[in-house]
């Protein structure tokens, strides 16, 4: 078993839960069609490739069907750039091809961990505009170390189910020391069942893998549409390779600058308002299971909480759904305003005892299915991504500090973010990137896109990107909710799709 539990997956939620919510209630294109047959391509010269890296630049791709309207392909990179013929490693991708379409617009849901693959399949038709989808071919791929490519691998299902149900508590001293223990376990498992992958799945290899992509697809740049996480492998591969930047949105941006401690403190905050402004939207419904002024109904959020930290709830099928589990779920229909009132139900229903929709979420986050079956690994990849992406500050005196302010400035969470160093001091390999800017200088103009209120990656982190890129113009949303594209307005969707397909980005500063 494992204390993986202590650490909430924020930003690993990213994009693809917003966009599954989005998938699943949203209407779009027919999905009929049959997928064009398989094809074989051969990429386009590579000058750029030398010695040892010149044959994965110039593989063929093959493409065969894989769904009604999707082609599947695998192509290889080298497991180390440093020492590129030594062991490859397999990249997963698959295309939605669109009729008479002569550009490949490569998609990223976010993470780190999540799934490019099912973001092609099923939240593409529902989220992208139809005049996108006619001019783009759509690539997706899973990033090294996650779902299809090469994944890596930690435990077993029963093991991951075990983890969810122990309550466990950071902020405990007793079960802190317990957390400890069994994630120096968990992190000799990981390294034990994936082997020297683990130490190669940063977010710079990633970045040099997707000049691999574009190389096989035969594209001289790169299109790239990433959202929240894709937007910081985004802006690595256009700091490593800027002049091959082809037309770039960065939607729900990252700040490469920020520490480790400094993302926990933005997300705690952004989580906060986002939860008074979820509050005050329920309070004017009769649905909601709160009273009183905004102040009242957030303290009794804030004791229902406490009550579970004490006494978990159990599910209809029996699992019981300690504190950390249940924020997990909580958090879910926070990335999507729309959802809003599916979480006043939920919490109505938990209050009542009733578990299982706040459950449904938790398992939504976690990509397990109802027969008890995780579908990705995305908790492992999250957890061994960021643990290499920036360095975490384990000393006890500093995560104490860290807590203390968590949970001044965001009461209601605060808590539950904290000591959440723990896992990367005790993983197998040390972090190989440290916070900096990224200024990708001589690329092309890249369009960041940030929204006012996003819980997850604050807007304040898209105007940190967009300032620092040397060339970028910064689009805003004013709203809630991770991201803006395919689930915002239409001004959001006419200037993304514009800068895309006409290569003319709105004007700096824009306000949707």
């Amino acid at each position: 078993m494992t204390a993986r539990n202590s650490l909430l997956r924020f930003a690993s939620l990213g994009a693809a839960l917003s966009l599954a919510l989005v998938s699943c209630a949203g209407s779009g294109p027919s999905d009929t069609e049959a997928a064009p047959s398989a094809t074989n391509s051969q990429p386009a010269a590579a000058p750029e490739a030398q010695g040892e890296l010149a044959k994965y630049y110039d593989q063929d791709v093959t493409w065969e069907p894989c769904g009604s309207t999707v082609e599947c392909a695998t192509i290889q990179v080298p497991l180390d750039y440093e020492n590129p013929g030594q062991e490859d490693i397999d990249l997963a991708l698959n295309r939605r091809a669109s009729e008479g379409a002569k550009r490949n617009l490569l998609v990223n849901p976010g993470g780190p961990g999540g799934s490019g693959l099912g973001m092609v399949t099923d939240s593409v038709p529902h989220i992208f505009s139809n005049d996108l989808q006619r001019e783009f071919n759509t690539i997706g791929f899973d990033p090294r170390g996650v779902g299809k490519s090469s994944p890596v691998k930690c435990q077993t299902d029963e093991q991951t189910d075990l983890s969810r149900q122990q309550n466990l508590r950071a902020w405990v001293p007793e079960d802190r020391e317990e957390i400890i223990k069994q994630t120096r376990e968990y992190s000799k498992e990981c390294a034990q069942n994936t082997g020297d992958l683990l130490g190669h799945v940063d977010t710079v290899s990633a970045a040099k893998d997707l000049d691999i992509i574009r190389a096989v697809l035969g594209d001289e740049k790169l299109d790239y549409l990433g959202f929240s996480y894709g937007t910081f492998l985004g802006a690595t591969y256009a700091e490593l390779f800027p002049q091959r930047v082809g037309g770039f949105v960065l939607d729900g941006a990252m700040d490469p600058a920020v520490s480790s401690a400094e993302v926990n403190r933005a997300q705690a905050v952004g989580f906060e308002r986002e939860i008074d402004a979820w509050l005050e939207s329920c309070l004017k419904s009769e649905a909601c299971p709160f009273d009183g002024t905004l102040e009242e109904a957030k303290v009794q959020l804030q004791l229902f909480f406490a009550q579970i930290e004490n006494e978990p709830l159990v599910s209809s099928d029996g699992r019981t759904v300690p504190i950390i589990d249940f924020i997990n779920g909580f958090i879910v229909p926070l990335y999507d305003n729309s959802s809003w009132p599916i979480l006043a139900t939920a919490m109505r229903e938990a209050m009542e005892g009733d578990v299982d929709q706040v459950l449904l979420f938790a398992d939504l986050a976690s990509d397990r299915s109802q027969d008890g079956t995780y579908t990705s690994n995305s908790s492992d990849a999250f957890v061994a991504i960021n643990c290499l992406n920036r360095p975490m500050d384990a000393d006890p005196a500093t995560m104490q500090t860290e807590a203390e302010e968590l949970m001044r400035v965001a009461p209601t969470l605060g808590k539950y973010l904290s000591y959440g160093a723990i896992t990367c001091n005790e993983w197998e390999h040390d972090a190989t990137g440290l916070p900096a800017e990224l200024q990708a200088q001589g690329s092309g103009e890249i369009l960041v896109v940030g929204t006012t209120g996003d819980p997850a990656t604050p807007y304040e982190w898209s105007q940190s990107l967009a300032s620092q890129l040397s060339s970028a113009t910064l689009l805003t949303f004013e709203g809630h909710g991770h991201t803006a594209y395919g689930r915002s307005n239409d001004c959001v969707t006419e200037a993304v799709d514009a800068y895309l397909i006409e290569g003319k980005a709105p004007e700096d500063d824009t306000v949707c």
